[in-house]
């Protein structure tokens, strides 16, 4: 799918600032900015290096100052933003921006149109900026140059640069046409390859530079720029220019080649990603959920937009899944070796445990990538320690961290998708079932945290200052929402690992171990109904710490129905979706509190301590619409017009892959109208639940092109 915008978007300054694209380059490095070339945030520039990868990121190059000279005037391509003003203002000479599969912008001045491509070659820390200039009616270019100034930040793509007497402003000149620069020795150098005429050698600060997301997130918003030189090219001599920014030391670079193989790339990838409804066929190995059936109204909302997206029907949604598969692949990543994981979410997260595994169907499975899924599993398995798979990697390859309850029992989860997709028991009887088997074991005996099967047989989990569950905010030493106790997602997966153990020993033939894991569940099945339905609201407890039974209407009790393995009757599990149907279901997904809860927040904005307090107090994520789907489908079974409502649902996703993150999907939106997106731009499991979801449940049980 292509995403274009034409002048009259750009122009709209603060509309197209909102506007941000992203490259990434399948080793944790990314380039992003907004569609006028803007930077508005920290973690936007040219080239940010996974220099340990996938992590060690660092912003090498921040940005270009573009201009156009002549007939002895200098007008600008690029556009910055300062205290106040805007300088150069180059955004009002573009005429159009386009995503295909590359950044692309086009800009237009008397006549002379310049066609400037963004793109990142993968596996490696490499950016190339190619322009092409062209003239109607013939070339006056006897006096015109295209002016290139370089900008650097050198930095942690956390932190701000400062004019520092530190900053080494030297450079080495190369004999490939090229430039090292390396203003600190802690960090990699960075090479400039070029095919300009000519080096302006003036250096000197650009200062101050303001991100106008920064200031929305409450953070140090201003940064200094080095530049060390400008580049020259001559129109008269070459339409063709390239600047290549890389870690890599070149001894020759063929841009052109990069780009034909990059090109090449990306279009067998998503040709492969086509969907094919005569080639879907997944066989469920617990009981199906069943297509369609009730009398049910397909749900609406009452936006222009979501009117527009339905209208579309299937196609929006055969584009919003295409676009989806695309980017799913910015999110897989290598980690050493022939190891694989999956990025969080762009900009700032890296690999986290718990991400991964929810992820893992959407982003491989659902779209046949067994390999790239067995190698999660297969890596994740070696970092294993008490039962505990690493809640993230910190990002300069410190020890992992294994501060989560729930990461564990997806990764059984996981390998249960693996299975029901790959078929492919071999790998689990090999390499992983002892490993699952080992975390069972100490979630039995208890593990870290004072994470404990409790006499009931119930998961208790938690210590004082950790936050354990996915609601994982954290200000200083203050956990917005401890949970500490019996968590009702976390018991959810509890029992659903049980039944998924029982299912992997039955099919080795290890029944003792079966009928074990089976008794076990039983008993955590009787614990979980007696102690977690709470019959005045007709709904579960969110957690259960001691004698306090805790009754705020989350979007944790979802996962008791949408798991494969439910503990509910049919009864509850429709009380458990429409109570969060009814008090959390947005257009973007669920949110984390009921408006009519005293503690809920509508608005993720101010400062880190507002944003956090806010985080899972109201704020909506999109990854739940996965989990609502499934739950829904499975409560309502046989309903008719299941499919007809999951569409609409998936629906207002479409629009937003215009909005933010271009052709991605956000991290979280504001728990109030109008849900304005908030937090990363590309987030992996709001990405993967909705193409899980879309796959499971609307993908072969109609004909897309209808």
């Amino acid at each position: 799918m292509t995403i274009i915008f034409n002048k009259n978007i750009c122009d709209d300054l603060s509309n197209a600032t909102e506007k941000e694209w992203l490259e990434t380059n399948g080793i944790g490095g990314y380039a992003s900015s907004t569609i006028v070339g803007a930077n508005t945030r920290r973690y936007h520039g040219l080239l940010i290096a996974a220099t340990k990868p996938p992590l060690g990121r660092t912003l090498l190059l921040s940005k270009l100052e573009e201009f156009l000279c002549t007939d002895g005037k200098e007008i600008p391509l690029s556009t910055n933003i300062y205290p106040n003003t805007t300088y150069p203002e180059g955004y009002k000479n573009l005429v159009q921006f386009s995503l295909n599969p590359f950044p692309t912008f086009e800009y237009s001045i008397n006549g002379i149109n310049i066609k400037k491509t963004v793109f990142m070659v993968y596996g490696e820390n490499t950016t190339v900026i190619m322009y092409q200039v062209n003239c109607k009616g013939g070339p006056p270019f006897a006096h015109t140059l295209l002016k290139v100034r370089v900008l650097m930040a050198f930095r942690d793509h956390h932190w701000l640069t400062h004019e520092n007497q530190a900053f080494k402003t030297d450079y080495k000149m190369l004999a490939n046409n090229g430039v090292c620069l390396q203003p600190y020795d802690a960090l990699p150098p960075m090479y400039l390859f070029h095919n300009a005429q000519s080096l302006d050698k003036a250096s000197f600060w650009y200062k101050n530079m303001e991100y106008p997301k920064e200031i929305e997130r409450g953070m140090e918003a201003h940064e200094d720029h080095f530049s060390p030189l400008a580049l020259h090219f001559d129109l008269s001599k070459q339409r063709d220019c390239y600047i290549a920014a890389t870690a890599k030391a070149y001894e020759e670079i063929d841009v052109m080649d990069l780009f034909g193989k990059e090109l090449s790339r990306r279009q067998r990838r998503v040709g492969s990603l086509k969907l094919d409804t005569n080639n879907f066929h997944i066989q469920p190995l617990t009981p199906s959920i069943q297509p369609p059936a009730s009398n049910l109204q397909p749900l609406t909302f009452n936006s222009q937009s979501s009117q527009r997206t339905n209208e579309g029907g299937a196609k929006t949604l055969v584009e919003l899944s295409e676009s989806l598969l695309s980017i799913s692949d910015s999110f897989m990543v290598k980690r050493g070796g022939n190891k694989k994981s999956i990025i969080a979410g762009y900009h700032w997260f890296g690999d986290w445990g718990r991400d991964t595994m929810i992820s893992l169907t959407g982003l491989t499975l659902v779209q046949g990538k067994f390999e790239d899924a067995q190698k999660i599993l297969l890596s994740y398995a070696q970092f294993v320690d008490k039962g505990m798979i690493p809640n993230r990697f910190p990002d300069y390859g410190e020890a992992p961290e294994y501060n989560t309850v729930d990461a564990s029992l997806w990764y059984i989860h996981a390998v249960y998708q693996y299975l029901r997709f790959a078929k492919d028991l071999k790998t689990i009887r090999k390499d992983l079932y002892g490993v699952l088997k080992e975390i069972v074991e100490h979630y039995k005996k208890g593990t870290r945290f004072n994470i404990h099967m409790d006499s009931d047989s119930i998961i208790y989990a938690g210590a004082e200052g950790v936050q354990l569950t996915w609601m994982d905010a954290k200000v200083c030493d203050w956990v917005v929402t401890p949970r500490m106790g019996k968590a009702v997602e976390i018991n959810a997966l509890w029992y659903n690992a049980l039944k998924i153990m029982s299912f992997f020993a039955r099919q080795m033939n290890l029944d003792d171990e079966s009928k074990d894991y089976n008794i076990l569940a039983e008993k955590v099945s009787r614990s979980f109904n007696d102690v977690f339905w709470f019959n005045e609201g007709q709904y579960l407890y969110d957690y259960i710490f001691g004698e306090e039974k805790n009754n705020a209407i989350r979007p944790n009790q979802i996962f008791a129905v949408s798991l494969p393995y439910s503990m509910l009757s049919k009864k509850k599990q429709r009380n458990v979706v429409e109570i969060v149907k009814k008090q959390l279901l947005t257009p973007y997904g669920l949110r984390t509190l009921s408006p009519t809860d005293k503690d809920y927040v509508g608005r993720y904005t101010g400062n880190v301590y507002e944003r956090d307090r806010a985080y899972h107090q109201g704020t909506v994520w999109a990854w739940l619409i996965g989990p609502y789907i499934s739950a829904y489908a499975k409560a309502y079974a046989g309903n008719k017009d299941i499919l007809k409502y999951v569409k609409g649902l998936l629906a207002p996703f479409y629009e937003h892959l215009f909005e933010s993150g271009l052709g991605t999907v956000s991290e979280i939106f504001d728990g109030d109208p109008p849900h304005t997106p908030r937090g990363c731009i590309s987030q992996a499991w709001s990405v993967a639940e909705i193409l899980r979801s879309y796959f499971e449940h609307v993908y072969g049980f109609e004909d897309v092109d209808e």
